[in-house]
């Protein structure tokens, strides 16, 4: 089995991430930062997140593992001191693959066509002002947005920043995106439906920009601002995420664990 370890940096994530290459060189795996085949996340979502994008570019090739040791680990199955747990296990058996969707996120400026993939979400904001932007649905006029900015989440990222705004968690085998508003506007001019939406897996969005304006740009923990965005594409990507599973942890005992679990039985 060929592995890597990304950690989080943090002292705790350093020495479990140590940890567990010396179990792992025991039980005869192969690490291998370049190509990997499970990749181990020891830290928090973000630290996932980072993961993600780190081997974004061998996604199809690549199963991820969490292990959590910062304030909310959603994407985590393991805790801290279950590392030797993890790697008997994965020296023992075959993980069970779950696979999650993905947004892909399709920009357009006058000189380039950019494209990237989500895990979370992605969103758009104003930088020096209110975001104006026209939202086409299958390439239909929808509504004309004036606001904060807009969230654009996959099923597995409805738990974070889309839930903050009041978008609806959705469960991750549900292959679709969700369009939340950020304190949008409504005037004569300016009308948005005011919830969100669910778009299923073969419908697109298109955020047009319909003003002269610097955008922020922030695909999970990537953040790019720029002044020539003419308009983003967003769709669910054909290709998906991967996580290896040796137990079962169910989407739902995730959700009430994070959100609802105050530890008292």
């Amino acid at each position: 089995m060929k592995y890597a370890v990304i950690d989080r940096g943090d002292s705790l994530s350093q020495s479990l991430a140590q940890k567990f290459h010396q179990l792992a060189a025991e039980k005869h795996f192969v690490r291998s930062d370049d190509r990997p085949e499970i990749v181990i996340s020891i830290g928090g979502d973000g630290t996932l997140l980072h993961a993600f994008h780190k081997y974004v570019d061998r996604i199809a090739d690549v199963a991820f593992i969490g292990v959590h040791t910062g304030h909310l680990g959603f994407y985590a199955d393991w805790q801290a001191d279950e590392i030797e747990e993890l790697v008997a296990m994965m020296a023992a058996e075959q993980p069970r693959i779950v696979r999650y969707p993905l947004a892909e996120i399709q920009l357009e400026t006058p000189t380039e066509t950019s494209y990237y993939l989500s895990l979370n979400e992605f969103t758009l904001k104003g930088v020096d002002g209110t975001l104006v932007a026209q939202i086409n649905i299958n390439d239909e006029m929808f509504e004309m947005f004036r606001g904060d900015g807009i969230v654009i989440s996959t099923p597995s990222g409805s738990t974070a920043y889309n839930k903050s705004v009041g978008g609806a968690i959705v469960h991750p085998s549900i292959e679709s995106l969700q369009i939340a508003e950020i304190a949008s506007i409504n005037n004569r001019v300016y009308r948005t439906l005011g919830s969100s939406v669910m778009l299923p897996q073969h419908h697109h969005c298109d955020i047009i920009s319909k003003k002269e304006q610097k955008l922020q740009l922030t695909i999970d923990h990537v953040s790019i601002t720029r002044s020539d965005i003419i308009s983003i594409r967003c769709s669910v990507a054909s290709r998906k995420v991967s996580f290896a599973r040796y137990r079962p942890f169910t989407f739902w005992n995730r959700v009430r664990e994070a959100f609802l679990d105050s530890g008292e039985r």
